[in-house]
């Protein structure tokens, strides 16, 4: 993956084992702290993501016409912020990658699913709070 330093602007090549520790800027050594925001995917980074995290991976299913996935929205952004270091979450839209969305058999969104290891530990389908989605990852661990 490829992450932009907070203090220079280079780009740094972290390996996807690493996203949730911290690292050094390759150009200015400033340090490049764990993801800390959900990562919108597409089915390569997907599954690249999922078959090298070391930690829990939650994965909202959503599309840009759906209400209740803008509501879910800013809960995702603070389940990532939250579980930092300890959680990777993913955003994928499921009008650009249906192929994902039909691997999980999502049929209604928001869908969330929460993955370890490269396997399935839990799904489900509605709008619920970060406090839920971060109970899923911290369960998962």
């Amino acid at each position: 993956m490829i992450r932009a330093c907070a203090k220079c602007n280079a780009k740094n090549r972290v390996p996807v084992a690493r996203l949730t520790d911290t690292g050094r800027c390759g150009a200015c050594h400033a340090p490049l702290p764990p993801v800390d925001e959900p990562l919108d995917v597409d089915a390569a980074a997907f599954r690249e993501i999922v078959a090298g995290a070391k930690v829990p991976v939650l994965v909202d299913f959503w599309a840009a016409w759906c209400g209740p996935c803008k509501m879910a929205a800013p809960e995702v952004r603070q389940t990532a912020a939250n579980m930092r270091g300890r959680a990777l979450v993913l955003k994928v839209d499921t009008e650009r990658h249906p192929e994902l969305a039909n691997e999980f058999g999502v049929r209604g969104i928001p869908n969330f699913v929460v993955l370890k290891n490269g396997g399935l530990v839990g799904q489900h389908a509605g709008l619920v709070d970060h406090n839920q989605m971060q109970k899923w990852l911290e369960d998962a661990v």
